[in-house]
């Protein structure tokens, strides 16, 4: 464990157990769709997540970006701004939209609206995790690995000042590296 961490909340092998089903879960779920859904990552915190996930979707899917913001520092500051926007259109497409965390729900509220606006059929989210605790407006996931509770958490794919992305897990960060 990482010497900045006080815990480990959810471990490598939960991760990737619990990605193999929500994989087998979504290639169902889509099956006898008309259109298989464009997956959309959330840059930077789902690249993780989504290169596990994929490999458990048996379907013959394409895969886009965007990165948005909303955060300074530890806290959301309510406004979405989009960085990069996608590289395909998705109008008249499904979209299968992987996040890292769903907190406060903001930044996953307004990429929704924003991808329904340019015409997807359809919008689902899958996130690793959900922090209900901190919900601030109504947004639930379609598919989520885990729910956690209100505490800081780094790892796989979650940041703190762009530190901690790397490691295998998802660990809660010592309050005095943060405050």
């Amino acid at each position: 464990m990482h010497q900045d961490m006080k815990k480990i909340l959810v471990s490598e092998d939960q991760i990737i157990a619990r990605s193999k089903e929500l994989g087998k879960q979504i290639s169902e779920d889509y099956t006898c769709a008309k259109e298989l859904p464009l997956v959309v990552g959330l840059l930077k915190g789902s690249v993780p997540f989504l290169a596990e996930l994929i490999k458990h979707i048996d379907l013959d899917v394409c895969i886009d970006f965007m990165d948005v913001s909303s955060y300074e520092g530890t806290e959301s500051i309510g406004d979405v701004k989009v960085n990069m926007d996608l590289s395909s259109s998705v109008k008249g497409i499904p979209v299968l939209l992987v996040e890292d965390i769903i907190d406060t729900g903001r930044t996953l509220k307004e990429v929704t609206r924003l991808l329904k606006n340019k015409g997807a059929s359809d919008v689902k989210v899958v996130s690793l995790l959900d922090k209900p605790d901190r919900r601030t407006v109504e947004i639930e996931a379609d598919y989520v690995g885990f729910v956690v509770p209100n505490e800081f958490v780094v790892g796989f794919g979650l940041d703190y000042d762009q530190k901690y992305r790397t490691l295998p897990y998802v660990g809660v960060l010592k309050d005095e590296v943060y405050q």
